[in-house]
C-alpha cells in the first residue's frame, strides 16, 4: 500500500515539465511586474529591426544544419517572406526576383510545387509556394503560377473518401484537405470536383472533445483544428461541424502561461498563437451560426453579444442549411462559394473576441519574442522561422480581433505595448496579408 501511494505521489514527466515551463514563464512575468513603467516598456516592444535582420539573414544564408529541411524550402520562403510581409517590411527587388525564380524551378510540370527543385510535387509545399508568390505580389510572381496544371494535380491528389494525399502514395489527412482547398480557392480554381465529400471526411475528424483531429480516430490537435474549420467554411459547410463544442475545446486550450498549448495537457507553444488563435478568430465570425446551433440543442453552452444581424455570411459559409446535408453522394453546391474567402473578410460582424487577446499578447512580446531577434516555442527554446511567422500571425490576429473591420487601425489600448508594435493585418483563412490576398483576388477573379 505504501509502494502504491508513493508511486500515486511520485510526478510525471509531463506534469514535471508542465512545472518547469510554468516556473520560467512566471519569473518572466514576476520580473515584468517589479521592474519600472520605462522599462516595461522596453520589455513589451517589438524588436522590429532586430526581427528584419534575424529573418533577411535566413534569406541569404541558412548553416548546413538546415540540410534537414532540402525538402521544404518553399515553407521557409513563406515562413520568412509572410513575417516580413507582416512587420510592413520587404526586401531589395534582386532579392524577390531570386524566390520567384526558386520556385518556378520548384513547380512541376505536370502541377504543383515540390520542396525543391528536381523533387516530386507535394499538396503542402504548393500551398507554402503558392502563399509566398501572392505574399511578395506583381505581375511576375503572380503569373507565375500555372494554374491550369496545379489544379489537375490536386484532382490526382483528391480520393474517393473527400479527403487529399499530400503527394502520389502519400499520406491523406485534415492538413493536405485544408492546404488543397486553400490553394484552389485563393487561385479561383475551386469547383464541385475538389469539394466533393470533402466535408464528409472533414466531419468524421471532429472528436469527442470538439476539436478537429488530422484524421479519423486520432486525437483532436489546434493545428489539424484550424485546417479543418477554414476549409469547412471555405467549401460553404462549416454549419455541419459541432460548433459549440468546438468553441469550448479551443478557448481551453489557452492556459495560465497565456500561450495556448495544441492539444489537452500539453505544453503551451507560441506557433498556436496563430493555429489556435486563429481557429478562435474564425470562430469569431461564425456567431450567428454558432447561435443557431446552440438554439437547436439541448447542450448547456453560452455565446454572449451575438449580432442580431444574420445575412450574408448564413447564406455564404451555411448555405447548406437550407439544402440538406448531402444529396446522394454528392455534396450540395452553393453557387456563390467561390466568393466566400473574399466575401467571409469584407462582411464583418465584430464581436467580442472569445480568448483573453492581451494575454497572448503578453506571452508572445515577454515569452516567446528574443530580444536578439526572432521567435519562439517557450522560453528555453530557440528561435527558428516557423515560430516567427506563426507568433506574428498570432499577434496581429490579437491586436486586429475588435475591429470592426479586419483592416481598421485597433484603438491604442488593445495593441500591447507601445501602438508601433501593430502588425498588417491578414486574411484568417489564408494567412497573407491582407493587402497582398486582395491583389491576388482581383487578378485571378479577372482572369476568370
Amino acid at each position: 500500500m505504501a509502494a502504491a501511494a508513493a508511486a500515486a505521489a511520485s510526478p510525471t514527466v509531463t506534469q514535471r515539465d508542465q512545472w518547469m515551463v510554468e516556473s520560467q514563464v512566471f519569473q518572466i512575468y514576476q520580473l515584468f511586474a517589479t521592474i519600472p513603467h520605462n522599462a516595461q516598456t522596453l520589455m513589451l516592444e517589438l524588436q522590429r529591426d532586430n526581427h528584419m535582420e534575424f529573418l533577411s539573414k535566413g534569406l541569404r544564408h541558412l548553416s548546413s544544419s538546415f540540410c534537414v529541411l532540402d525538402s521544404n524550402r518553399p515553407w521557409l520562403c513563406y515562413w520568412i517572406f509572410h513575417s516580413i510581409a507582416l512587420l510592413g517590411e520587404s526586401v531589395d527587388d534582386e532579392l524577390e526576383d531570386d524566390a520567384i525564380d526558386f520556385l518556378n524551378r520548384c513547380q512541376d510540370p505536370n502541377g504543383g510545387y515540390a520542396g525543391g527543385p528536381g523533387q516530386m510535387p507535394h499538396i503542402a509545399t504548393t500551398y507554402a509556394a503558392v502563399n509566398t508568390l501572392i505574399t511578395l505580389g506583381g505581375q511576375k510572381s503572380l503569373a507565375s503560377i500555372n494554374r491550369d496544371k496545379l489544379y489537375g494535380f490536386l484532382r490526382r491528389m483528391k480520393q474517393p473518401n473527400g479527403g487529399f494525399r499530400m503527394h502520389d502514395e502519400g499520406e491523406i489527412d485534415v492538413r493536405a484537405c485544408y492546404t488543397a482547398i486553400s490553394v484552389a480557392s485563393v487561385l479561383n480554381i475551386l469547383d464541385d470536383d475538389l469539394m466533393q465529400n470533402v466535408g464528409d471526411y472533414i466531419l468524421s475528424c471532429q472528436t469527442y472533445e470538439g476539436g478537429i483531429a488530422g484524421e479519423p480516430g486520432s486525437e483532436a490537435h489546434g493545428g489539424y483544428t484550424f485546417c479543418g474549420l477554414a476549409t469547412m467554411i471555405l467549401i460553404g459547410k462549416v454549419n455541419r461541424l459541432d460548433l459549440p463544442r468546438l468553441v469550448d475545446w479551443v478557448v481551453h486550450r489557452q492556459g495560465k502561461e497565456c500561450g495556448f498549448q495544441g492539444r489537452t495537457n500539453k505544453l503551451v507553444d507560441g506557433c498556436y498563437s496563430f493555429w489556435q488563435g486563429g481557429a478562435v478568430a474564425l470562430l469569431q465570425r461564425l456567431y450567428p451560426i454558432i447561435d443557431n446551433q446552440i438554439e437547436g440543442t439541448s447542450q448547456i453552452f453560452t455565446v454572449t453579444d451575438v449580432s442580431g444581424e444574420k445575412g450574408s455570411l448564413d447564406e455564404t459559409s451555411s448555405h447548406a442549411a437550407s439544402h440538406g446535408r448531402h444529396e446522394g453522394t454528392r455534396e450540395s453546391c452553393s453557387s456563390d462559394f467561390k466568393s466566400i474567402g473574399y466575401n467571409f473578410i469584407n462582411e464583418w460582424r465584430a464581436q467580442k473576441p472569445l480568448f483573453h487577446t492581451i494575454a497572448l499578447q503578453q506571452y508572445i512580446l515577454l515569452c516567446a519574442q528574443e530580444q536578439e531577434g526572432g521567435l519562439r516555442d517557450k522560453p528555453g527554446k530557440r528561435r527558428d522561422h516557423y515560430h516567427t511567422c506563426y507568433c506574428l500571425s498570432g499577434l496581429s490576429l490579437c491586436q486586429y480581433s475588435w475591429s470592426k473591420h479586419p483592416d481598421s487601425p485597433p484603438l491604442p489600448n488593445l495593441v500591447l505595448g507601445p501602438y508601433s508594435n501593430l502588425l498588417e493585418p491578414i486574411h484568417p483563412l489564408y494567412n497573407v496579408v491582407l493587402e497582398r490576398y486582395r491583389e491576388a483576388h482581383e487578378l485571378f477573379f479577372a482572369e476568370s
